[in-house]
């Protein structure tokens, strides 16, 4: 996808333009079949910005969708969220002959005011590192989900009155919690995999605070590890949070702590001298931190060993 400029979609009528086809019941708010898609020449390695959501389930789709700056297959049953202003770009597959499904539900931030998503969508992290960590949904999660879309088509087709966005909405609302759910159990199912990226999350910042890169560089931020890791900062997080409780800044900071811990009991540097070699340009900003996880100063957890 080198080279191919980013296309900016502004609303979901021009979305049903682009893709030829017939225009949205309502302007806010669409459902979409993807075997109605024609799949074009002009629509291929091409990136994307909408200036909406996009929630989807995609079949048979063997293309590629870059997102961040990672690559993957849609071969399974894969579900993805997308926000407003986010780049994407997709690579679909010209010589597949898989027969396409699935849907895509399109809706505009606008269909959200007054309601409690207005504010409550922005918490489900998946929209920022879905696509990161695609979730792949069980048969049987699948049709309730489907379930849940088929419920929001009839309401969307159905003669708009003054109940119609709050039923949408509550079915929006169950879909995104549902999705919460099948995200857990994905952390569940994969705690092999989570767990080793764990053991590398150690062995990284084990050789970051062995080697001279504290001092030179500082502490390890967040993006930094996250990248070493080939995950995003979010996944991460989440990750972390559901295996050990704390997310990765708490982690980062207990290393921290266990290395000063280390050189306090076992060296007879000065409380300063340590604060330098854990990175620290003042020692005040070192003891700080040391009595906010240990609720003593530096000068206390060495007299301790006295």
């Amino acid at each position: 996808m080198a080279g191919s400029q980013t296309k900016r979609v502004k609303s979901i009528s021009e979305f049903h333009s682009f893709k030829g086809l017939p225009q949205p019941e309502h302007p806010l708010i669409s459902v979409i079949d993807y075997s109605d898609i024609a799949c074009v020449p002009e629509n291929h390695a091409s990136n994307y910005v909408f200036d909406f959501y996009n929630i989807a389930v995609k079949r048979g789709v063997t293309g590629k969708l870059k997102y961040g700056q990672q690559a993957y297959d849609f071969n399974n049953g894969v579900m993805f969220f997308v926000s407003p202003d986010q780049v994407f770009g997709i690579e679909p597959n010209p010589d597949a002959t898989v027969e396409r499904s699935g849907w895509m539900l399109l809706i505009h931030p606008d269909f959200f005011w007054n309601t409690s998503l207005a504010q409550t969508i922005k918490q489900h992290e998946f929209f920022g590192y879905s696509v990161n960590e695609a979730l792949f949904l069980s048969d049987r999660e699948e049709a309730t989900i489907n379930g849940i879309l088929q419920n929001i088509r009839q309401e969307c087709s159905a003669n708009i009155d003054k109940f119609s966005q709050g039923i949408i909405v509550s079915h929006i609302e169950a879909l995104l919690n549902y999705s919460e759910r099948f995200y857990h159990r994905q952390f569940i199912t994969r705690n092999i995999a989570n767990h080793k990226i764990l053991d590398r999350l150690e062995k990284l910042l084990a050789s970051y605070f062995n080697s001279d890169d504290l001092i030179i560089k500082g502490l390890p931020t967040v993006t930094y590890v996250a990248d070493a890791l080939n995950i995003s900062p979010k996944y991460l997080s989440s990750l972390l949070k559901n295996l050990t409780g704390q997310n990765t800044q708490q982690h980062i900071h207990n290393k921290l702590i266990e290395k000063a811990k280390e050189r306090l009991s076992t060296t007879p540097l000065s409380v300063s001298e340590i604060a330098y070699t854990l990175g620290f340009e003042h020692s005040q900003s070192f003891s700080k931190l040391f009595k906010s996880k240990t609720n003593l100063s530096p000068l206390e957890f060495r007299g301790s060993f006295a």
